[in-house]
Parts: structure tokens; sequence; C-alpha cells
């Protein structure tokens, strides 16, 4: 949900071959990262909304990402949410063991949805669409929403999101670099 993600989400994909990095992603819930670090979503806050409306459109502009918020913003960050679709992004991790190239798409494909389209990414029929977008077969989207569904996947997102917070991150976008054996 986060739109800063998003844009680092495209920086990191774009220059990973540039920078040499092994880009690896970790689907994890920021509403369960904001209440357990005890940060408040910037949204809420009235200087930093003002801030950000304006910054998120220079940097959109400067990394040439299309990015166009939607229409009610806090129904899309506050009273719908993410939940359901980072479970969702999550069972895809679990399907796609070796690498990341449909995570990668999948998530693009719902930022795009959220960001730059203005359409819901919380319905099973909107899921569905991303991930057809992205490459994937009906059978592998049904296959993937029963799976979201499931207390595993549950479970490896509260893990992912807990590992960020170990981390000590407290909002979006975090990234953990690995530099000489060392998280950083």
């Amino acid at each position: 949900v986060s739109p800063y993600s998003w844009m680092a989400f495209e920086v990191l994909c774009r220059y990973r071959n540039v920078w040499n990095i092994d880009l690896k992603f970790k689907p994890a819930y920021l509403g369960g990262v904001m209440h357990g670090s005890g940060n408040q979503p910037p949204g809420i806050v009235p200087n930093k909304f003002l801030y950000m409306t304006k910054d998120l459109e220079r940097v959109s502009g400067n990394f040439g990402v299309p990015l166009y918020p939607p229409s009610n913003v806090f129904e899309v960050m506050f009273e719908k949410g993410t939940l359901n679709t980072m479970r969702f992004v999550t069972a895809v991790t679990e399907k796609e063991k070796d690498g990341d190239v449909l995570v990668e798409r999948v998530s693009r494909e719902l930022w795009k949805r959220i960001w730059s389209t203005d359409q819901d990414v919380t319905q099973p029929a909107s899921l569905i669409e991303a991930g057809l977008k992205a490459g994937l077969s009906a059978n592998e989207l049904e296959e993937i929403l029963t799976l979201s569904k499931s207390q595993p996947i549950k479970d490896k997102l509260k893990s992912v999101t807990q590992e960020a917070l170990d981390y000590q991150c407290f909002g979006f976008p975090s990234t953990v670099c690995h530099v000489n054996g060392k998280a950083e």
C-alpha cells in the first residue's frame, strides 16, 4: 500500500544489474510493522500528508513511474487495507520457490492498480486480474488464492513482518542489505 515502497521497488529492480545486487523480495504487512513499532502512518499526520502529496509527484516524475493517487486515499490505505493482498503475494512467494520473477510481476501489477489506475487490490477478482496480467494462469491463481487463506501463509506473513520488526523496521520501504556477511 506504500507508494514510496513502489518507488523503491522500481528503482531497485531497474538498477539491480548496474549495482550488482542479488535482490530478494520478502512481502511483509505494513500495518503490522506500524503497529509493532509504535509508528503512525504519515498519511494521518497533516504536515506529512501535505508534504507527501508534492514529494510523491516529484519522485514519480524523477523515476518515470506513473503514480496517480487513488480517488480516496484514506479508504485505500486505512479502510480497505492490504492484509489479504499481502497474503496473496506471500502465497505467490511460496508457489515460486526458485527466484522472484512472478513476485516482482504480481507486486508491480498490484501497485499499478492502487497507485496508477485507482483500482481495487483487496477482492479476489482484482487479485486474479493482477495475477493474469503478471503471467499466471487461471489455474495457478485459483491455487494461490486458496493457499493465501491457509494458516501456513498467514503464519509466514506474520513471521516476515516480525523479521522486519526485528531489523528495527518502523515503516516501508525497508531494505536489508547483506554486506560482507553482515545484515544492515
